[in-house]
């Protein structure tokens, strides 16, 4: 969690904000599609995520999205319960856990990650798309700020960021709020989201977690992973593998099936979680620190009150 800013929210609808959820280390390529803030009710009986839409983006196309998300319980996403601020101030918010986004993940690592803990990720990537495009539902959003890990896990946030920042036809190369670096060309040019724009967005992932950012030269990429981030990123979408075989691919290296991947599991119950093996064997251990100290942090956090006395009459009248 950031100290907040001098241009920051302090009260978001009901929610006393207490810090930013991205780190002002995190590379700017990576950087969220809008803002995003950790926030507790007045009673403290609720601490949230907060998600407002970038500078620019259109307030309409945004709340469909997060009304979207919100009637979407799909395993492996983020989510959201509660929109709010309509029509020209609108949030949403999805309940706290612990969590960094793969950008500050990086950052508590010092640098690129383990391969398995790479693979890790894209299984669960693939799983989660997979059971999602099954659904006929596609993220249009996917890039390193959208993946957060949490101490259950991976979550996917971000949800139809293409969607609501770029209308379909026209190009979204100069858009603000979206990651270019992450987005497929048949995207960028203004293609209506597909599966396999998805895809692309998993080797966008995997080639910044790997590497350290988004369009890395083949001979940088890990030589494990060199064929499955380099068929994900083909700019012909027929070249992509479907989600559905790179989970089978991810799920065939780990040595198990299918059927017992992390999304597939957490389908199966509430007592299911992605930290189970291999994912919690591949967590780095200076990103289990980082993750207990942000977990720390947000339960001692105290309103920012002095910001609250400096903003509280300006902001309460654009964000409630």
């Amino acid at each position: 969690m950031e100290h907040l800013r001098g241009d920051d929210p302090v009260r978001i609808g009901p929610y006393t904000v207490l810090g930013r959820f991205d780190s002002v280390s995190s590379s700017p390529s990576s950087a969220a599609p809008g803002p995003r803030y950790i926030a507790r009710s007045a009673d403290g009986d609720r601490t949230v995520l907060i998600f407002l839409p970038c500078a620019g983006a259109d307030p309409s196309r945004w709340v469909a999205e997060a009304r979207h998300a919100c009637a979407l319980p799909l395993p492996g996403f983020l989510p959201v319960d509660e929109v709010g601020g309509e029509p020209t101030a609108p949030w949403c918010a999805a309940p706290y856990v612990a969590a960094l986004p793969l950008p500050d993940v990086l950052v508590a690592h010092g640098g690129p990650l383990p391969e398995p803990f790479v693979r890790a990720v894209g299984a669960v990537l693939a799983s989660s798309l997979r059971a999602a495009h099954a659904r006929g539902v596609i993220h249009a959003g996917l890039s390193p700020s959208a993946v957060l890990v949490t101490p259950g896990g991976i979550r996917l946030s971000g949800f139809g960021t293409v969607r609501s920042a770029g209308v379909d036809g026209e190009h979204r190369g100069s858009v603000p709020g979206l990651d270019h670096a992450s987005l497929p060309p048949e995207q960028m040019t203004g293609g209506r989201p597909r599966p396999l724009g998805d895809v692309y967005g998993i080797g966008a992932v995997l080639s910044y977690a790997s590497t350290g950012h988004t369009v890395p030269e083949r001979e940088e990429l890990p030589e494990g992973l060199r064929a499955v981030i380099t068929a994900c990123l083909a700019r012909d979408p027929a070249q992509r593998p479907e989600a559905a075989a790179l989970e089978a691919e991810f799920a065939a290296r780990a040595g198990r099936p299918v059927a017992d991947t992390d999304a597939s599991r957490a389908m199966s119950g509430p007592q299911a979680t992605v930290l189970d093996a291999p994912f919690a064997a591949a967590l780095p251990p200076r990103v289990a620190v980082a993750l207990a100290r942000t977990a720390a942090a947000v339960l001692a956090a105290e309103p920012p009150a002095q910001l609250m006395e400096t903003h509280s009459s300006r902001v309460t009248g654009t964000l409630d």
